[in-house]
């Protein structure tokens, strides 16, 4: 077996054996029962992502890519459920899963390249720079605990740094970029924060634009008043506990004001999270929490009632709130334009499409990233294998030519959100055509120019992670893209399409 993206053997780690099976060893460092595994669905790890995530986006190449490519401003929500799905495929214990999800990133990664504000290349296919992920994501691990209050001994560090190199096994052909045993990745450690970390723009939009301007998940969609008001508290509590947490050179060299009493706020911050272990087995589940919180209140899965009437609760909450303190609401979705005469239900305005929809990184331009973001979304929540992935990319990239071509007016090869709400085109050109096709021809499994009513909700269930309870016998070419088309170029809301490109 070789991944897709890099040709190389893949080998089920650290090990010299190849294929979809791996020894005892191999197994051991993945699955139930090992470290990653404990830990998953602690609640530390929210804090602990945070700083993994500033330590990445610290890194020159890594935090170009960011900017550059990634969604976790505009939809952070999203973003966090699909990193948790995917190391819970990378760290499962099942080879084949691996083996599928690490040709898929590594497919994704090898599109991401360019160059940072100060001219250097960036390539996200960079094995020193994955290898930094990795480690980012191990040393918070351990940082964590010791926070906490409930340090590793020697032997669990091991184990768990051993699954971490595993990781990159996976991900990466072999794990020579990190070093064989704990003290030489301490030195490695200590060695990239003094000499390699930089004040970048990723990790000062993490560090302050995110937490201050959080958009909200679907559950706390309707209550902007109740979401600002938790947010002003939240947000800069939130980046003070993640400065203190940061190794002290990178504070230094970076710049980072401390505020007052941070290391205090870090230290009880951990050791409140810590206090779940004292919760029964199973209460905290993160996949589960996340779901619902990005699952849409309307939808027809059937947690979506709980979600409902969960919603129902904020919304009297945002009320009360709003009438002890008034406040002026959600300053970051600005006031909702008023509704014209004869303006249909559900239509949006072309600013809102352009902000919820086309602008997927969240930088106030429409470029390629943007349309990459969607196809990259498309591929991942259909589980697209490499051609058909790479005829939705081709799609994708048709389309941009067509926009660019159409809106571009000054030609600077972005589309800024005035030149779009200026020109009000039709964005229905034979390329969005392409793309409709290729979700149709993914979604018809059998081939027979149709899909049936259960290939139709296996669509929505694994794309759009709604159930649809009734649908047509079957659901034809023509009017599938139709219906595609009148989400993607009519601005219309649609309570199918909005979770896979609107939501945050």
């Amino acid at each position: 077996m070789t991944t897709e993206a890099t040709g190389r053997p893949y080998k089920d780690p650290l090990s010299g054996a190849t294929g979809a099976t791996g020894t005892a060893e191999e197994e051991s460092l993945f699955g139930p029962g090992t470290q990653f595994s404990a830990l998953f669905d602690d609640p530390r790890w929210a804090l602990a992502m945070i700083r993994a995530t500033v330590l990445e986006a610290a890194h020159p190449q890594i935090g170009a890519a960011l900017v550059d490519n990634s969604t976790f401003v505009a939809h952070p929500w999203r973003r966090l459920r699909n990193t948790f799905l995917s190391m819970r495929r990378m760290l499962g214990d099942d080879p084949a899963v691996r083996a599928r999800e690490a040709a898929r990133l590594n497919r994704l990664h090898a599109r991401m390249s360019g160059s940072d504000s100060r001219g250097r290349a960036y390539d996200a296919m960079d094995r020193a720079a994955r290898a930094w992920v990795v480690a980012t994501l191990f040393e918070s691990a351990v940082t964590m605990c010791r926070l906490s209050g409930q340090p590793l001994d020697r032997d669990t560090m091991e184990r768990m740094y051993a699954e971490y190199r595993g990781f990159l096994a996976a991900l990466d052909g072999d794990a020579a970029e990190l070093p064989e045993d704990l003290n030489g990745f301490w030195r490695y450690f200590d060695r990239v924060v003094e000499n390699e970390l930089e004040d970048t723009e990723a990790a000062r939009v993490i560090l302050y634009r995110l937490f201050d301007h959080l958009p909200a998940p679907a559950l706390f969609d309707g209550a902007p008043t109740l979401w600002a008001a938790g947010r002003a508290v939240a947000g800069p509590l939130l980046g003070a506990i993640t400065v203190a947490s940061l190794p002290e050179p990178y504070r230094r060299r970076a710049g980072l004001p401390e505020m007052p009493g941070a290391p205090s706020l870090m230290q009880g911050a951990y050791l409140a999270a810590g206090l779940a272990r004292f919760l029964p087995a199973g209460w905290i589940n993160a996949e589960s929490i996340i779901e619902v919180l990005s699952l849409s209140p309307g939808g027809d899965d059937p947690r979506a009632r709980t979600v409902t009437a969960l919603r129902a609760r904020v919304k009297r909450a945002s009320a009360l709130l709003r009438l002890l303190a008034p406040l002026s609401g959600d300053t970051d979705r600005g006031p909702e334009p008023a509704a014209s005469a004869g303006t249909e239900e559900g239509r949006r305005s072309a600013e809102e499409f352009f902000r919820q929809v086309l602008d997927q990184t969240g930088d106030g331009h429409l470029d390629w990233p943007d349309l990459a973001a969607m196809a990259r979304e498309l591929a991942t929540r259909l589980d697209l294998d490499e051609p058909g992935e790479t005829r939705l990319y081709d799609a994708f990239a048709a389309w941009w030519r067509e926009l660019q071509a159409a809106l571009d007016t000054d030609g600077d090869g972005r589309v800024a959100a005035d030149e779009y709400a200026a020109a009000v085109p039709s964005l229905a050109g034979p390329a969005l055509i392409r793309v409709a096709e290729t979700l149709f021809d993914a979604t018809d499994k059998d081939g027979n120019g149709t899909i049936d009513a259960d290939e139709y909700r296996a669509l929505f269930r694994t794309a759009f992670h709604r159930d649809l309870t009734s649908t047509h016998a079957t659901y034809g070419r023509s009017a599938f893209v139709g219906d595609f088309l009148s989400f993607m170029s009519g601005r219309r809301t649609n309570t199918a399409y909005d979770p896979l490109l609107a939501d945050a």
